[in-house]
């Protein structure tokens, strides 16, 4: 059996403050395969990496992205930061959220961006906001796209078979959601198990032993000594 592989959550954000470029870095010098961060977009368009809507009191939507304190990075340069890793693009879309927005404009800003670099291979969208992953399939069929929850599904072999028909690769379940029937029943409809946030070695070792794909951890260091990894 292959050992999942080790994202780095937000980066290396034990390390480093998260979702910044001395995270990303950091990730790959501490081991991991990848990164998860998350993305969102200024009141002039462009695309940076932060994880809540709001700096302070104030949303980012409503701010510039010259506006932004210097450590919140453009998705760009953060992509930059990340090579040799993929990379996992957490799109907010939270209809509680001042940015929220229905038309996808992040969505499709992603997708731009990606073809412009031409490294869409190595990265994994995700959201959890079904109709995000479901816009950027039938925008970028070939970019990879996962799903997002935290809840425990009643008929988790209905939801899998119906997020592999739409065209989705992965699901990215709550740790503690996480069992050998959920597991088995992504497999059976060929998508992947990406378990986040995990930072204890033996929850690691015991998500390993379930068969999950990747672990998205905080200390991707401590994930390489828990599974074994030289």
């Amino acid at each position: 059996m292959n050992r999942p592989l080790i994202a780095a959550h937000r980066g290396a954000s034990k390390a480093e403050k998260e979702n910044t470029l001395l995270a990303f870095r950091a990730a790959h010098r501490l081991g991991a395969d990848m990164v998860e961060l998350d993305v969102r977009r200024t009141a002039d368009g462009k695309l940076v990496v932060h994880h809540d809507a709001k700096i302070g009191l104030k949303a980012i939507i409503r701010m510039r992205a010259e506006d932004l304190p210097t450590y919140v990075p453009s998705l760009a340069d953060s992509l930059d930061a990340c090579e040799g890793m993929d990379v996992n693009i957490e799109i907010k879309s939270d209809g509680n959220e001042p940015d929220f927005d229905s038309k996808q404009a992040v969505a499709h800003a992603v997708v731009a961006l990606l073809a412009e670099r031409g490294d869409g291979a190595r990265m994994l969208i995700s959201s959890f906001d079904r109709d995000t992953i479901d816009r950027v399939h039938s925008l970028a069929p070939q970019l990879r796209t996962g799903y997002l929850f935290m809840e425990v599904w009643p008929d988790a072999t209905r939801m899998m078979r119906d997020l592999a028909g739409a065209g989705h690769v992965a699901v990215h379940p709550y740790r503690k959601v996480v069992d050998a029937e959920l597991v088995d029943a992504a497999h059976a409809n060929g998508l992947h198990v990406n378990v986040w946030t995990v930072d204890k070695p033996a929850e690691m070792q015991h998500l390993a032993a379930l068969g999950v794909d990747a672990i998205i951890t905080n200390v991707p260091d401590v994930a390489r000594e828990a599974l074994g990894v030289s």
